[in-house]
């Protein structure tokens, strides 16, 4: 990603996934903090393309409307794609994720590149309907992504492509359900936990991370659920979990991604107005953005560290 790249964002207005009431609003609380002036000031070419929506016939509930909602979401990102440009799709609930990945995994394929996934969240979203103790497909996205079985109803067509397990990486990790976490365990997924940035910060995972991105000549989805964020900070999410990043831990996570050049694509999720506190959690989540997108005090000509040890 550079300045000369073209950013398009996109509207996903969805709470289908979840039984929380207000993620709807999310990204017109984007768009009210201003997240595309402070992205055109940074000089970005940003195309605001408005919110996407389901079919018409698409049922209102149920698997059927995830269904629609990641058919219309993966025909947007793939246009955006499709053109050069950056898509950044503002939600909604996570489950938006399983159109947006989707069309990044088959750009990929198109490309000859590999696909991976940074997952910023309090919670890993890989149970399955047969583990889940809510039922809530928001909390089964990457399951679903990597190919467990039961989910052939939430995509459009039998050609989906699967992303590798081994291409995930969970970051700020610090809340997982039991069966969950044996899923993860067996499908050997990458976890960052809150205990073990606790340990080594953020640089030292990060940066291995992008690592291994940059030597594959890989793509970077990055995937941030508002409740990565402590919520002291960023309260507006229907499902808080106590200890999550700093405000400086967040920011510097967005600048060395930024300083990587690798990030391919972007979900901003569960930001839901109704439970924030004047705006709190939208301003901060346009303030990591900006800062994913080279907002920064001093300019700086950052390198990730070479991998062959030359």
């Amino acid at each position: 990603m550079n300045p000369r790249q073209p950013v398009d964002i996109i509207g996903a207005p969805i709470e289908v996934g979840t039984h929380e009431a207000g993620a709807v609003m999310g990204p017109a609380s984007l768009r009210t903090a201003g997240l595309v002036t402070t992205l055109r000031d940074l000089g970005w070419t940003v195309t605001d393309r408005g919110d996407v929506a389901p079919s018409p016939e698409a049922p209102p509930h149920g698997a059927g409307a995830v269904a629609a909602w990641a058919l219309a979401l993966r025909e947007a990102v793939a246009e955006v794609l499709r053109r050069g440009a950056l898509p950044l799709v503002m939600g909604g609930d996570h489950s938006l994720s399983l159109g947006t990945v989707d069309a990044v995994l088959r750009h990929c394929a198109d490309s000859g590149r590999e696909l991976f996934v940074l997952w910023l969240d309090a919670h890993a979203d890989f149970n399955t309907r047969e583990i889940s103790p809510s039922g809530n497909i928001h909390g089964m996205p990457l399951a679903a992504l990597c190919g467990e079985p039961g989910f052939s109803d939430l995509f459009a067509d039998e050609d989906r492509l699967t992303l590798a397990p081994g291409n995930v990486h969970l970051f700020g990790l610090r809340s997982i359900d039991a069966g969950e976490r044996a899923l993860v365990a067996a499908r050997r997924i990458d976890v960052v936990d809150m205990r073990t940035i606790d340990e080594f910060g953020v640089v030292a995972p990060l940066r291995r991370i992008l690592e291994r991105v940059k030597a594959a000549d890989g793509l970077l989805h990055v995937s941030l659920d508002v409740d990565f964020l402590d919520p002291s900070l960023a309260p507006g999410v229907g499902t808080t979990v106590p200890g999550g990043a700093t405000f400086r831990e967040a920011h510097l996570i967005m600048e060395m991604l930024h300083d990587s050049g690798l990030v391919a694509a972007i979900d901003v999720v569960e930001l839901n107005p109704f439970l924030d506190e004047r705006g709190r959690s939208a301003r901060l989540l346009v303030e990591l953005v900006a800062s994913l997108f080279g907002r920064s005090i001093v300019e700086r000509t950052p390198a990730l560290p070479d991998t062959n040890g030359a």
